[in-house]
């Protein structure tokens, strides 16, 4: 089949797309794009050439440009499962997991057992917290290959969401006994944060760093997981060391750029400032609660206590927000947020009654429902014009903690992470940003401080309840022991009573105080 999808090159073309998508693999975009240059001159309509293009696109963040590229590759070869499988993993990157469901569908009914394709739909049938097709995608994607160790290991993130700990653990243990070079294996393994590493399992780690059958994701995820273990035997100079490299090969791979992302944020805040005329029905939303902030501030910890509460659900990181505005950006034919000043209050009340229709199975069982997407601080402006009524919690903490636990947690795609410099830049978007909505909407913008509620969780919890017009409950004080699905990163710590003593990076001192640079935070000295 490779060879297929070469026809119509010549020989040296096709050795250099063979080199181009080997380098995709194992040496980041520029290489990769320098073996393709004389390919792409010569043959810059041929299917496999754009496709790979696309790639080297989609690796440089460019992912709009690999979207058009790989759709004309897919014209040329409508019949090949592989390119609507690659199609649709960057519809997804771009955030339109609506049309990557519908690609990748399409991509395994061309070619049932493309295992591949079935695991990118599991993994964004996760994304849309669609778990029970999620389970059914990655189970084809085992039968079609049970060596397929990315989508056993998904399976096993299951379990480990329904706090079945133990069996996760031991489904990961079984997958790195069959492959040990299998990275999010050894990454849910050591995220299970109980301990599961010990020093054998450090020495193992790092034999699989080495093993050449293991490619930059496995290694990238392997760093992580190695960084966690030494952490727990306190070598925090060797962990931040394996962070720094893991970070390092997810750098090289997919790019970011801070100062592209900050005009981003400054064009949203001025198309919203002032707030626009937005939905004439004034109580629309009044049955939604948004919760936004950066990974890691304990955004997940509020919908907890939140969904502890007998009248709100809680589902987790929903996509529906930016998936209502990409709609209307394919309708208009025109990027977001440059449709905004464009819009009539009749139009907000559109997207409005969109986004309830899209969320409403979230509202059946209990009338209230949650949305917390951490990016849902870029669309505050739009929240407010789209549903008037709807309370929004902006969720903030220690920015030193927050950036540095962002920095030693395997966050895919949240490029922003790989450097301290690009978390600073980030963080102070963030902080304009939010400081900014506050401004505009002091009525219906709350900002939660997680240092604050650990110093009274009580008066903090009653002031959250009070903001989103709840009555006050108990259970919502106990959150730990409210069981459902948690399907982020802080899965494990909202299972566990309050804790005072979750600052991390006093353990590091000053070898952290590069990011206290960046920052802008006085440093320890050395």
């Amino acid at each position: 089949m490779v060879t297929s999808r070469l026809q119509g090159l010549t020989a040296s073309a096709a050795q250099q797309v063979i080199a181009a998508a080997q380098a995709i693999e194992t040496g980041g975009p520029d290489r990769a794009a320098m073996h393709l240059m004389p390919a792409l001159k010569a043959f810059p309509g041929h299917p496999e050439v754009l496709r790979v293009h696309a790639g080297i696109l989609n690796l440089r963040g460019d992912t709009i440009a690999a979207v058009t590229t790989m759709r004309a590759a897919v014209a040329g070869r409508p019949d090949d499962a592989l390119y609507h499988n690659t199609l649709g993993t960057f519809l997804s990157a771009l955030g339109d997991y609506d049309g990557a469901i519908e690609t990748l569908r399409h991509a395994t009914r061309l070619q049932p057992d493309l295992a591949v394709a079935w695991f990118n739909l599991g993994v964004i049938m996760t994304r849309c917290l669609r778990h029970d097709e999620a389970i059914d995608a990655l189970r084809q994607a085992i039968r079609s290959d049970p060596n397929y160790m990315p989508a056993r290991a998904l399976l096993a993130e299951q379990l480990r969401t329904e706090n079945r700990v133990e069996e996760a653990a031991a489904e990961y243990r079984r997958i790195i006994t069959e492959q040990p070079w299998t990275g999010m294996a050894w990454w849910g393994l050591a995220d299970l944060r109980s301990k599961h590493l010990d020093a054998d399992d450090i020495a193992r780690l790092q034999r699989a760093l080495r093993d050449d059958r293991a490619k930059d994701n496995d290694r990238i995820a392997m760093g992580f997981a190695l960084a966690r273990a030494l952490d727990e035997q306190q070598r925090y100079a060797d962990s931040l060391a394996a962070l720094r490299e893991a970070n390092a090969i997810a750098r090289q791979r997919r790019q970011w750029s801070a100062s592209l992302f900050t005009s981003g944020i400054s064009l949203i805040l001025d198309c919203f400032t002032p707030p626009p005329d937005g939905s004439p029905a004034r109580d629309l939303g009044k049955d939604v609660i948004f919760i936004a902030g950066m990974p890691r501030s304990g955004s997940t910890l509020v919908e907890q206590i939140l969904s502890s509460h007998s009248q709100v659900e809680g589902p987790g990181e929903l996509p529906d927000l930016p998936l209502t505005l990409s709609e209307e950006t394919r309708r208009r034919g025109e990027a977001y947020p440059y449709w905004v000043t464009k819009m009539r209050p009749t139009d907000w009340q559109r997207l409005g009654e969109r986004y309830l229709q899209r969320t409403a199975r979230w509202r059946q069982r209990k009338p209230v429902s949650t949305d917390k997407l951490p990016a849902n601080w870029y669309y505050l402006g739009a929240i407010r014009a789209m549903l008037p009524a709807a309370r929004i919690i902006i969720c903030r903490r220690d920015p030193l903690e927050t950036c540095f636990s962002c920095y030693r947690q395997h966050l895919e795609n949240n490029e922003y992470t790989r450097t301290f410099e690009d978390l600073a830049a980030y963080w102070r978007d963030f902080d304009r940003a939010t400081a900014q909505w506050r401004r505009l909407h002091p009525a219906h913008v709350y900002e939660h401080v997680y240092e604050q509620m650990l110093v009274d969780p009580e008066a903090r919890i009653r002031l959250l309840l009070e903001f989103c017009n709840l009555t006050f409950e108990e259970s919502c004080l106990q959150f730990h022991r409210t069981q459902r699905g948690v399907h982020t990163p802080s899965a494990m710590q909202v299972r566990q009573p309050l804790r005072s003593d979750t600052r991390h990076t006093e353990r590091y001192g000053a070898l952290l105080d590069p990011l206290r640079q960046a920052l802008g935070l006085s440093t320890l000295g050395r």
